[in-house]
């Protein structure tokens, strides 16, 4: 989700802007005013100034793009409008409003909006799954990915790979623990773990520690670097942030440099089986090499699979990641649930190591799982949607190239939707009192994963991450605050997901 806030200027914007922006908008208006047969009838919202529209309000607001949205939210309702410079975005709020977008018009607003040419580098000009226009590449990509890698058969085929990250987070919380009075950081463990299992997924390929860490290191700058800059919102100061692009280029570079080699070495064991022993059988590489694209003769280029092995790896690491530092902060504060989910644990597979397989019985698990979802979406706001043509909603016109955000606290923690939205409750979902399907298909009332034709293909595979993830360290060990009897932070904030604003360190204490 693009958003910007004041923490994001420099004091180099606010030369530029205060200066230049009135001069500029003013003779942009001028210009690029038309006059417009029929006056498109948009959702509505604050009012803004000429060209650069609420952009500033936003900026200078002083807060988060998902507070400022979440404090004009009871003004203007479930849908409304903010204009972001050159960029108009609907923002909607309301379940219904979603399932009337998303799943009975699912078609019409499946498609994305148009980007800032610097940003599509790094999706080799919307060629990835997530990014692709609606269409034939997209139906490609996506075929490709659900049905030759995220399959439940093709998921159970790196159970092992699963098995043996699990075994190494453990022995790195003991160490850890043991080193530092029994404290770990959760979020940094809980992501190198599920990063290892996607790497593993990915290429094939046997990795070093050193290694991993520097993939891990470029992927992060990859992030960074796409973070939203203002010429995003107002192309016409684009000779400003030369600087910027000649960076992003360069890192671009950098991560096909850095990644082009497992890419090769792992063709070089599918075209001579044998020849590297530690090959995995199976890799999403794999389903790339001679993909067929509807429309297209050449297969992915290095470069192509570059940019979607990125986004097979980025979007399932910090998701889960974070997903687990929001679990054990709610385990922390309610011992209650942590000690009924031990003895589920305890009373479906004794002394054993927990398993996936296990998980997926375990009834409490999966409502804790589901109720951290609700609570915890990965992200405020679903990936950004547009629409095929110019359609209705609600009574109002959506225009093509408008972005339509989806704000998910807005419907997470509706209490029309929900009983006592803001309390963290697992027995909404155990004992059947409240239900939602993730899927959205009947109705909306949470999508962590988003809902319709975009929804998330790794739904399926982060669901079997976290419950296992969560399992494991409940199993093996008593989770407790630190500083003792101090209470956790809930406070939040937007890096590529939501994270905790103070990183989660706790204590642990093996189970006897």
């Amino acid at each position: 989700m693009d958003s910007i806030s004041a923490s994001s200027l420099s004091p180099y914007y606010h030369i530029i802007f205060t200066a230049l922006a009135f001069f500029v908008s003013g003779l942009i208006f001028l210009l690029t005013r038309k006059s417009k047969s029929k006056k498109l009838n948009l959702p509505p919202g604050p009012p803004g100034w000429p060209v650069v529209g609420n952009l500033f309000q936003v900026a200078f607001s002083g807060k988060p793009f998902f507070q400022y949205v979440r404090d004009i939210l009871p003004k203007y309702g479930p849908i409304f409008t903010l204009k972001m410079g050159t960029r108009t975005m609907i923002i909607l709020s309301s379940a219904d409003l979603v399932h009337e977008a998303l799943i009975e018009k699912g078609q019409l607003f499946a498609t994305r909006p148009p980007e800032n040419p610097t940003r599509t580098v790094f999706s080799c000009d919307k060629f990835t799954v997530n990014a692709a226009l609606y269409g034939p590449v997209w139906r490609s990509l996506r075929r490709n990915m659900v049905q030759g890698m995220l399959s439940s058969t093709r998921l159970k085929e790196f159970f092992n790979v699963r098995n043996n990250a699990m075994d190494k987070l453990m022995e790195r919380l003991r160490v850890e623990s043991e080193a530092n009075g029994g404290v770990v950081w959760v979020l940094r463990n809980a992501r190198f773990a599920v990063f290892c299992i996607l790497l593993s997924m990915c290429f094939g390929v046997e990795m070093s520690e050193e290694t991993i860490e520097k993939i891990d290191q470029m992927m992060k700058t990859v992030l960074i670097t796409l973070d939203p800059r203002l010429d995003d919102y107002m192309p016409l100061l684009s000779p400003f942030f030369s600087k910027q692009r000649k960076r992003a280029m360069e890192v671009r570079n950098e991560q096909i440099e850095t990644l082009v080699p497992f890419v090769e070495k792992r063709r070089r064991a599918l075209e001579n089986p044998g020849s590297d022993k530690t090959a995995a059988s199976f890799s999403y590489l794999d389903t790339l090499f001679d993909l067929k694209i509807e429309g297209r003769k050449t297969t992915p280029t290095n470069a192509e699979m570059v940019s979607l092995c990125s986004e097979f790896i980025n979007g399932g690491t910090d998701t889960t990641a974070t997903a687990i530092e929001w679990a054990i902060g709610r385990l922390i504060e309610n011992p209650e649930i942590q000690t009924r989910l031990y003895e589920e644990i305890r009373a479906t597979v004794g002394d054993r190591k927990v398993e996936e397989k296990d998980a997926e019985k375990m009834e409490y698990l999966n409502a804790v799982v589901k109720e951290l979802l609700r609570k915890h979406p990965p992200t405020y706001f679903s990936l950004t949607h547009a629409v095929t043509e110019t359609a209705k909603l609600a009574g109002y016109d959506i225009p093509t190239n408008t972005n339509v955000e989806i704000f998910l606290p807005g419907i997470s923690e509706d209490p029309k939707l929900w009983s006592d939205p803001e309390k963290f409750d697992p027995d909404r979902f155990f004992t059947g009192r409240e239900d939602a399907d993730m899927m959205g298909v009947t109705a909306v009332k949470m999508m962590p994963f988003g809902v319709g034709r975009r929804i998330c293909p790794g739904l399926s595979m982060a669901t079997v991450h976290v419950n296992l993830m969560l399992a494991r360290m409940v199993q093996e060990f008593e989770w407790t605050a630190h500083p003792k009897n101090s209470k956790v932070d809930f406070s939040e904030k937007l890096e590529f997901t939501v994270v905790m604003k103070n990183p989660l360190r706790a204590k642990i204490k093996p189970r006897t």
